[in-house]
């Protein structure tokens, strides 16, 4: 298999399985080794790459990008940063003005990810460096270095990656001849994907490979025939459908934050701490459904809103409600050779409010993410849409809260007389996040401050109020 890209402004075919890392192979076959592995499952940021498309350039972690997700595609890993003569891009020059390094491990992915957003003129520091890790320089020096640079004018080196993007794809092959793996498939449109998926079902669909990543640098798992997603292009689309917007599985979570920013904020807050800016460019909404965890925390968010699913094989297409698609834990109503296709989800839900409960404030795995979407008339509940994520072995609606609250006022007696409502809808285990009583209090509790919330009460749980 041999896959043609442009890395650090020269033109390369990179060769070997399709589920080889983008991380493995510049250090092991380019000798590479600026780019560092730490945690190898897209958590630390040490590994940040710079990858440039026909959208724009994006900071991703190698650790869990596959050579075929950069077919035709320009990277850019550490040592490209700075220019052909050696002059430092602003951000090196800045984090060294700023000793903004002590050991230097995970300096590297700092200067990728202070670059790319240089090169994006973005200036929310502390989001575009949430993915990286520092254990010992610490944040400050670092984000007083990205400040700085960002008054400087981006280098005409930085520019090149936009006009010089590879237009090759895959070499099409039937098998890899040193290791015998077939070689991937790489559709461009749904119907392709329907088609090739319906004769391979037992193949397996990449589209970020933030999840299924993890199967091989962690679980070292053998994936078999394998299909990658990215280039369906009519899977990334979002189109307004009368008062919903349907959303093609292929969207990446950096494009959903920006979709849902100015319809459904608390959501889009809710998408921006649960991955760091590496994460969100890769992970799509799509993979993050199907792959059913009960901890993901899409799906309560989508629930509350009364999100389709879209599901297609082969020419047959079918929709069913988001919350009827996981049956239990591990289990997706999906048939052999069927797929998420898109998802459809209400243009309006003003009550909808989404929160998170975890150890870390930003890029942590949820203890308990809790989702609150009530229609008030009047003085009186006319319905309600509650979901939560890691309360069972999959998302699920508080069927029995929502029951003791329609019909009834909205007012803090309602309120406390629907508690004790979530030990009938929930069983939570403990695990080493939470215990089962902190789940269940917590998931009261968050009853009480959607209350507050929609009454107009600070609830920031950042904030101390006295």
């Amino acid at each position: 298999m041999g896959i043609d890209f442009v890395l650090n402004g020269q033109a390369v075919r990179a060769e070997g399985r399709a589920t080889t890392t983008l991380l493995d192979w510049l250090r092991e076959e380019r000798g590479l080794c600026g780019t560092k592995e730490g945690c190898n499952e897209g958590d630390c940021g040490a590994c940040t790459v710079m990858v440039t498309d026909a959208d724009g350039s994006k900071a991703l972690n190698a650790c869990i990008l596959f050579l075929p997700q950069l077919a035709g595609k320009a990277v850019r890993t550490v040592e490209g940063i700075a220019g052909p003569e050696g002059t430092l891009h602003p951000v090196q020059e800045a984090m060294v003005a700023h000793h903004g390094s002590q050991c230097g491990f995970c300096t590297p992915g700092f200067v990728v990810s202070m670059a790319t957003a240089h090169l994006n003129r973005r200036q929310d520091f502390d989001d575009q460096l949430a993915g990286n890790l520092c254990r010992c320089t610490g944040y400050a020096p670092i984000v007083r270095a990205a400040e700085a640079a960002s008054q400087k004018p981006v280098p005409e080196w930085m520019l090149a990656d936009g006009r010089q993007i590879a237009s090759a794809g895959a070499e099409p092959a039937a098998a890899d001849a040193t290791t015998g793996q077939a070689a991937p498939y790489m559709p461009t449109s749904s119907d392709d994907l329907a088609k090739w998926y319906l004769a391979h079902p037992d193949a397996t669909l990449i589209a970020g490979a933030t999840d299924v990543g993890l199967w091989v640098t962690k679980q070292f798992r053998d994936l078999g025939e394998v299909v990658f997603l990215n280039r369906c292009a009519d899977m990334r689309a979002i189109e307004r459908d009368g008062e919903a917007l349907r959303i093609g599985a292929a969207v990446t979570m950096t494009e959903m934050y920006d979709a849902m920013l100015p319809l459904h904020p608390s959501y889009a807050e809710l998408i921006r701490r649960y991955g760091s800016v590496q994460v969100r460019n890769a992970a799509t909404l799509g993979g993050s459904l199907a792959n059913g965890s009960p901890i993901g925390d899409n799906a309560p968010a989508l629930i509350a809103m009364g999100a389709t699913l879209h599901l297609r094989r082969g020419d047959d297409r079918r929709e069913l409600p988001l919350e009827a698609f996981f049956i239990e834990y591990g289990k997706q109503d999906r048939a052999t050779g069927e797929f998420v296709e898109a998802v459809r989800i209400p243009t309006s839900a003003p009550n909808l409010r989404c929160y998170k409960l975890s150890k870390r404030f930003d890029q942590d795995i949820s203890a308990v993410c809790g989702c609150f979407n009530v229609e008030i008339e009047g003085d009186t509940v006319a319905a309600a849409r509650i979901a939560f994520g890691g309360m069972a072995g999959t998302p699920k609606r508080a069927s029995a809260v929502e029951a003791a609250l329609i019909g009834k006022p909205w007012s803090a007696e309602t309120i406390a007389a629907a508690l004790p409502a979530f030990a009938q809808d929930y069983s939570p285990m403990t695990d080493m996040r939470a215990s089962s009583d902190y789940r269940l209090r917590t998931a009261q509790n968050l009853l009480s401050r959607y209350f507050a919330d929609l009454a107009g009460q600070p609830t920031s749980v950042l904030a101390v109020q006295p």
